[in-house]
């Protein structure tokens, strides 16, 4: 085995996301009011910052405003775009309604946010941050986690570099770089891998809820100028979903710079029929009338998806390790009904950076930084989240429109200071599906490729790609499920929840069915790591710089 190379920092973030940066950030910033140096490196498994980063997005600026007060005036392209209008549809098969704003409690209103690309957002911060003296390794992946011989995280090691499929070392091979810190930051956003295995190491679950997760799936459209409102926010509740019993979600829609609207559809996996294919209901949604419209004339020229935490506040694990700490969607503060958890993440990795930098000036090291989770519990954060946390599973138990309803109320109730004395559990969503044989199967229209478009084709304009020969990075602790029992008892699910279509039963039509990953087609969402009814898939990290390469997402 070749000997790796290792290098020294204070602090080393896994994930140049909107917490990852952040923590970068307002760490050196602290550093620079203090007169002392500090060493912050971030890693960051996508070929450029932002290649990976998908969101609607609306964006509550809270943070941003407390992190770098002037960013509107120098350069942020989220400044571009603030929301002037705020539309909430609820959806029948051919029509729709508008939720009154005076039935929302004033923070689901959209005054003062800004709507754009976080992708664009991020490579903004990611300047900021390197023009503070942080290092910034694109297409370097974190694959392992080290540790001290105490147990406490000692630092990442990234993967090796030109490994063949079969194991073998190509000519090019290098072996990957270990980066030690005093303190690790994990920002990998939702389900990542690293802080999955954090999480059952550490027990960090042991006193929260299963995480839950919606399938979030994006699309970039330039549209008919006439057609265009600068600032425009419409989301929708209802149809297609309500067509398939036991299923929930929403779709949006923004009116964004340059003549682009950014629209997709968030399917939340605890759907229970296996037939369900998210993938197409995001197509279906798109052919409702007052959704069609928008897009009549115009051209899609972007495609992306992504896993998003749903489980709020109840889900929330303990942060520290010795060690380290979870920021970000690696611990999952998203706001569901608000839509929102940049500001969230944020202001999680500040926190951290506090809390981090506090412990390095007493020369502290490798101990667990109980600051961040004071910070926490005392912050903003912990209150929004706190405020809404049975939101969501009201509307699964009780469907969208009784549901959103007491969510309604419960909400109003909690923005009165009327603390609900109770709050509801979250149930895995891998366990929700049912048998095929006791649901029918969903007959979804073939796309026409105007307005609808298969999986294929959408892929492509994700810009994914990844080197042909090195090991598959969707692995199968027993080979033997998917073909055994995942296909006799659900159809073999994976062939539709994934939406990009890595997934396939071949061979079938002979009487030998084969389960084939298309791994060069991932676009990283973590849905199979998510919904695989046996939890048989295991997501881990392609070479650096492999999967998606999104533009303005």
């Amino acid at each position: 085995m070749s000997e790796r190379d290792s290098m020294p920092y204070d602090i080393v973030i896994v994930g140049a996301g909107p917490a990852g940066l952040s923590a970068a950030i307002r760490l050196k910033q602290l550093a620079n009011e203090a007169g002392r140096e500090l060493s912050v490196c971030i890693l960051e498994k996508g070929s450029e910052v932002g290649a990976h980063i998908l969101s609607g997005a609306v964006v509550d600026p809270k943070a941003l405003d407390e992190l770098l007060p002037d960013w509107r005036d120098t350069g942020c392209p989220m400044a571009e775009t603030p929301v002037v209008e705020n539309h909430h549809w609820m959806l029948t098969e051919t029509g729709k309604s508008s939720v009154p704003h005076a039935a929302l409690p004033p923070f689901m209103h959209n005054k003062g946010t800004y709507t754009g690309s976080l992708g664009n957002m991020c490579r903004w911060l990611a300047e900021q941050a390197e023009g503070l003296g942080v290092e910034i390794f694109p297409g370097f992946a974190a694959a392992e986690v080290l540790f001290n011989e105490d147990g406490s995280v000692k630092g990442v090691a990234t993967g090796d570099m030109g490994v063949a499929r079969d194991g073998s070392h190509k000519p090019e091979y290098q072996p990957g770089l270990e980066l030690h810190a005093r303190y690790t930051f994990f920002a990998e956003g939702a389900r990542g891998h690293l802080s999955k295995e954090l999480m059952r190491l550490f027990d960090l679950r042991k006193d929260c809820q299963p995480q839950v997760y919606g399938l979030g799936i994006k699309e970039l459209w330039d549209i008919d100028p006439d057609k265009h409102v600068p600032g425009r926010v419409i989301h929708t509740q209802g149809w297609p979903l309500t067509e398939t019993k036991g299923s929930n979600g929403g779709g949006f829609l923004y009116h964004q710079a340059n003549g682009q609207v950014a629209l997709g559809f968030v399917t939340w996996l605890n759907y229970s029929n296996p037939y369900l294919s998210p993938f197409q209901e995001m197509q279906r949604w798109k052919t409702h009338p007052a959704i069609a419209e928008i897009l009549k004339g115009g051209k899609r020229v972007s495609y992306g998806a992504r896993a998003i935490n749903d489980g709020g506040w109840q889900s929330v694990p303990k942060l520290t390790f010795p060690g380290g700490a979870l920021i970000g969607c690696s611990a999952g503060f998203l706001n569901v009904p608000r839509i929102k958890g940049t500001h969230t993440a944020m202001k999680s990795g500040m926190m951290a950076a506090e809390a981090a930098f506090e412990a390095i000036a007493a020369d502290r090291g490798g101990d667990e930084l109980t600051g961040y989770t004071e910070r926490y519990e005392a912050s903003w954060v912990y209150s929004e989240l706190r405020g809404v946390r049975n939101v969501v599973p009201l509307v699964k138990k009780y469907g969208d429109t009784v549901g959103t309803g007491l969510a309604g109320v419960n909400m109003w109730l909690e923005h009165w200071g009327i603390r609900m004395p109770y709050t509801m559990a979250h149930k895995p969503d891998h366990e929700s599906l049912v048998k095929k044989d006791q649901v029918q199967p969903i007959d979804y229209p073939k796309p026409d490729n105007e307005l609808t478009f298969d999986r294929l084709s959408s892929v492509f304009l994700s810009n994914t790609n990844h080197a042909e020969d090195q090991p598959v990075h969707l692995t199968l602790k027993d080979p033997d499920i998917p073909v055994k029992y995942d296909l006799p008892m659900y159809d073999e699910p994976a062939q539709r929840y994934c939406p990009a279509g890595v997934y396939e039963i071949v061979g079938a039509d002979e009487g030998n069915p084969r389960f084939q990953i298309n791994a060069q087609n991932c676009v990283h969402c973590k849905t199979c790591d998510i919904k695989d009814p046996t939890q048989n898939i295991n997501w881990v990290v392609p070479e650096g710089g492999g999967g998606p390469n999104y533009p303005n997402m």
